[in-house]
């Protein structure tokens, strides 16, 4: 993507920290059409850092990362830049962590092993959205 499409681009962060499903949101973000992925990071302080680097539109953040829970993330993303759409991807998506995930600003809570597909629809409808 040129950097005058990425200048208008829904730009997503990607937060996962096992590389298959890391390549499958980068692949599922490449087949949305406005869309792009500007940082991924598979550990939370380098999420963090990296999401108030960046400012993307949207973070797509999975719960277990490699040194911490992506509950950090969120609530730290939520406090320093709330206009930043955050969703969870997890594979523990048992409702205590769904209120909890929207309790500190989630806008969605996905389940990888059966919604995965509602991602793409999700971001595509954002990115749609973003282009006009």
């Amino acid at each position: 993507m040129c950097s005058a499409t990425l200048a208008s681009a829904f730009k997503v962060f990607i937060v996962e920290d096992s590389p298959i499903i890391r390549e499958r949101l980068l692949a599922l973000l490449g087949s949305i059409e406005g869309a792009a992925a500007i940082g991924q990071a598979s550990r939370a302080a380098e999420a963090i850092d990296g999401i108030l680097a960046t400012q993307p539109d949207a973070v797509v953040l999975d719960l277990k990362l490699a040194d911490g829970s992506g509950f950090d993330v969120l609530r730290v993303v939520h406090e320093r830049a709330p206009g930043i759409e955050l969703y969870m991807l997890s594979n523990f998506a048992a409702e205590p962590y769904r209120r909890m995930a929207a309790r500190l600003g989630a806008r969605d809570f996905f389940d990888k092993s059966n919604e995965f597909q509602r991602v793409r629809e999700v971001l595509a409808a954002r990115a749609a959205q973003h282009v006009h």
